[in-house]
């Protein structure tokens, strides 16, 4: 099949009964600079693989994912779309997490065949820029989140050119997980992307995690050209840096910034007031985001994903979790152990101060705003797996295959054939016609 975009033809290969197009261009980008259209091409674009993943440090999250290897260059901001036969069909776009610091829209994780033909439904990932590279603020070389904006970009190269692979411009779901549902909580907080989607599926949003001000940025920031042995005023130096220099001092960067059990990296969302609001959660549910349909959700042991079987987790004494309970939720007692290991303390404290209550705190806000979000938690777990229900876990679920995600220790084997096929139910139906399966204002329990 072959499908003409506003940059040049493509051509794309059979996946089973859809056919996958990988690697299309949507936007293009020099170093710090903002995304610009895609220079044309002659001919017709092959289009049988994934581009190169922005330019990365390993996961953190490889001890409960699995290993992630593929081809890196800045030169990055491509897509990937997988097309049932037809015209008029649903589109999800789907974001990836990482921490605004790794991943890959084009990994095997994310594959997007089978979704698309369970669904009858167009699916998008995209690659965007990460870690210094898409969130450095130092003017005037960077004004930061310029990784979101290669997310617009690619969201805008939906409504222009989707229709060319039988995908409906005016019927978007854009669903993302971990940075990519912050990322999209960010959209909604902003002004820029109102209509380029309807709906919106934010799983594990650690929206406990605020935009940096500009100022806390900048001084992250200085810590880059301190690490690199740059004076301030020589941050146009950074644009000449080889990027694995970028990556290292990155690094060196994080280790300075980390504070004891966030997991909060060093370079994301920058609240401009423009594009991010200072509290997205906030200004999301105080709008009743906009008209734009919401599902949501957790899953059960969020934050086991970063503290189990972590030998520095164990070693956090009584008065540490009683410390960092005072100062987030200003409550010693969620700290108490109440028959609890230490692990368990704190996987409770951080799963509920970055994710869970953030999420309740935005369901109400946008049910007293009259759109009542449809809710989900996700409990299923390998039995006697360290991990639980850990961040990530429903991502087998949802995109990709048995055989893409075998080596994923969350999961101990294969994920169940009919857990797979009931999620990715409510994530279709969702997106077809704003039914997951239940009703809005209440939490369905995915359990197995």
């Amino acid at each position: 099949m072959i499908a003409e975009t506003a940059a040049g033809r493509v051509r794309g290969a059979a996946a089973g009964p859809v056919t996958a197009f990988r690697g299309i261009p949507y936007a293009r980008a020099d170093r710090f600079a903002e995304p610009r259209p895609v220079r044309p091409w002659p001919g017709v674009r092959d289009a049988a693989a994934p581009g190169p993943a922005a330019p990365q440090p390993a996961s953190r999250l490889e001890r409960v994912m699995g290993p992630f290897q593929m081809p890196q260059a800045e030169q990055c901001l491509s897509l990937n779309v997988w097309a049932p036969p037809g015209q008029g069909r649903p589109v999800l776009v789907f974001l990836h997490g990482g921490g605004f610091t790794s991943g890959s829209g084009g990994a095997d994780w994310y594959d997007g065949a089978e979704l698309a033909a369970a669904g009858d439904l167009v699916v998008v990932t995209a690659n965007y820029r990460l870690g210094v590279l898409g969130y450095l603020r130092l003017p005037p070389v960077s004004e930061g989140n310029l990784g979101l904006l290669d997310q617009l970009a690619a969201l805008e190269w939906v409504r222009d050119n989707i229709a060319a692979f039988g995908g409906d411009p005016g019927n978007v779901t854009v669903a993302g997980q971990s940075a990519g549902a912050q990322s999209i909580l960010a959209l909604l907080s902003g002004r820029r992307a109102g209509g380029l989607f309807q709906r919106a599926i934010l799983q594990s949003t650690p929206a406990g995690m605020l935009p940096d001000t500009p100022d806390a940025a900048e001084r992250t920031g200085r810590l880059l050209l301190d690490e690199l042995g740059l004076d301030p005023g020589q941050e146009a130096a950074l644009t000449d840096v080889p990027v694995a220099d970028l990556l290292t001092a990155q690094g060196a960067v994080a280790q300075r910034a980390a504070a004891p059990l966030s997991p909060v990296p060093p370079f994301q969302l920058i609240a401009d007031g423009e594009l991010v609001a200072g509290d997205p959660v906030e200004v999301t549910g105080a709008r009743a985001a906009d008209g734009v349909q919401i599902l949501m959700g957790t899953t059960r042991h969020e934050a086991a994903a970063f503290f189990a079987d972590n030998p520095r987790t164990r070693a956090l004494s009584q008065e540490d979790l009683t410390e960092i309970a005072t100062r987030w939720f200003g409550d010693p007692e969620r700290a108490a152990p109440g028959g609890r290991t230490t692990t368990e303390i704190v996987v409770d404290m951080v799963t509920d101060q970055m994710f869970r209550e953030p999420a309740h705190r935005l369901a109400r806000l946008l049910t007293d705003g009259g759109a009542a979000p449809w809710l989900y938690r996700f409990d299923w777990h390998p039995p006697h797996s360290p991990y639980g229900a850990c961040h990530c876990i429903e991502l087998p679920f949802v995109l990709g295959t048995a055989a893409a995600w075998r080596e994923a220790p969350m999961l101990d084997g294969d994920p169940p054939p009919e857990l797979v096929r009931r999620v990715r139910r409510s994530w279709t139906g969702f997106a077809q016609r704003n039914d997951p399966g239940w009703t809005p204002g209440t939490t369905h329990n995915f359990t197995g």
